[in-house]
């Protein structure tokens, strides 16, 4: 992962044939700030983060990193440049990009690493003395993300950690701003921690900023701007294509939503169109009692729970054991089982000629006008003779 921190030099030194020499407090342990939105931020954020491109990442470097004597052994003998260069600097490009070189490193009292730097190039020292004063160093390291606390308690997002050099950059404007310039016999860098940095400032850097959709965007650092500028552009796609979709979804939803309507209002149409007439109730009970007629004819008992189609299939259960008809299968067998069965009939039994009953008045009225009939004729009869 490639960074670019700032650093500064004491008063420089002339050598002989116009070179200028000087040593540069190069880092010290601390916290950078970084935007969520720089390549080198971006490029190392892990799966599931939820940083924002206009979010600061705290970084820190700890005595394990900047102390590490494979990683200051690193920029010894890499090369100055004029500005930070589009690419690494390599043997390929070294003659293009080099003004100088870094002699060597060393330690200060308060902690400071020190690079003993040898700037060769004309055109580049006319710009120190003319104020291009501030410098960067270019490096790649890896990014630890985690839960990290600096020694003055700041928290901390990330990590660095085996730091490889590869060049040092002069500079208009580095990370810690006109803090990090070139100054008589005292240099400071962007690794020393906030409280010193504000004892220790003269100016207030005035920021170029730009609103973006809503955001605030340095642009007075190229790199940065165009990584913010283009996150937010890419972040607005985004949001457009999920605008899109969800209006085609809203469509598809409205259209599904007309159909489910349509298919209720035939639904309500089949259902009134299917109410039974008093005739259809009639054909369908005479059908039933025939079904049933036949199955009591064949042996099954019929219940009130069950319906012609398992008064069906108990029949051909009945007749055709282990079978495995279902639906339509079964009703065929029913047929051509029961074709020539027929219904059972309940057997009337003759009573004969009907018997007319009277109530007890008729009797009574009938008895009485006997017994009248029997005294008005009885002075008729002949008396019997004595013995």
């Amino acid at each position: 992962m490639y960074f670019a921190d700032a650093l500064t030099l004491d008063a420089p030194r002339p050598l002989p044939g116009g070179y200028v020499a000087v040593r540069a407090k190069a880092a010290r342990t601390g916290v950078y700030d970084y935007l969520a939105s720089e390549p080198s931020i971006a490029d190392a954020l892990p799966d599931g983060h939820t940083f924002k491109p206009t979010d600061v990442v705290k970084v820190l470097r700890d005595e394990r990193t900047v102390f590490d004597q494979r990683s200051v052994h690193s920029f010894i003998g890499k090369p100055i440049t004029d500005d930070h260069p589009s690419v690494a600097v390599t043997a390929d490009n070294h003659r293009q990009l080099s003004r100088g070189t870094i002699m060597g490193a060393a330690w200060e009292e308060g902690g400071y690493l020190s690079f003993d730097l040898l700037l060769t190039d004309a055109e580049a020292i006319s710009k120190v003395k003319g104020g291009k004063r501030e410098l960067s160093n270019g490096y790649s390291a890896e990014l630890e993300f985690g839960d990290f606390t600096a020694p003055d308690g700041t928290k901390c997002h990330a990590r660095q950690k085996s730091i490889v050099g590869n060049h040092v950059a002069l500079v208009d404007r580095g990370r810690a701003g006109s803090e990090c310039a070139i100054k008589d016999g005292f240099a400071v860098c962007d690794a020393l921690p906030s409280n010193i940095l504000d004892s220790l400032k003269t100016e207030k850097p005035v920021m170029k900023t730009m609103l973006i959709d809503g955001l605030t965007v340095d642009v007075s650092n190229a790199d940065t701007a165009m990584a913010t500028i283009q996150t937010l552009v890419a972040a607005r796609d985004a949001a457009n294509g999920k605008v899109t979709a969800a209006e085609a979804q809203a469509t598809t939803d409205a259209a599904a939503i007309v159909a489910k309507d349509a298919e209720i209002a035939r639904l309500t149409a089949d259902l009134a169109a299917a109410k039974p007439t008093l005739q259809q109730l009639r054909d369908a009970g005479k059908v039933f009692a025939v079904i049933e007629g036949k199955a009591k004819a064949v042996g099954v008992a019929v219940t009130d729970a069950m319906d012609e189609a398992a008064i069906m299939k108990a029949v051909v259960d009945k007749q055709m054991p282990g079978n495995t008809y279902t639906g339509d299968h079964i009703k065929i067998a029913f047929d051509t089982l029961t074709k020539d069965v027929k219904p059972a009939t309940q057997t009337v039994q003759p009573l004969g000629a009907p018997v007319v009953l009277a109530d007890a008045s008729t009797e009574y009225q009938a008895d009485r006008a006997k017994r009248r009939a029997a005294l008005s004729d009885a002075w008729r009869q002949p008396a019997e003779s004595a013995a």
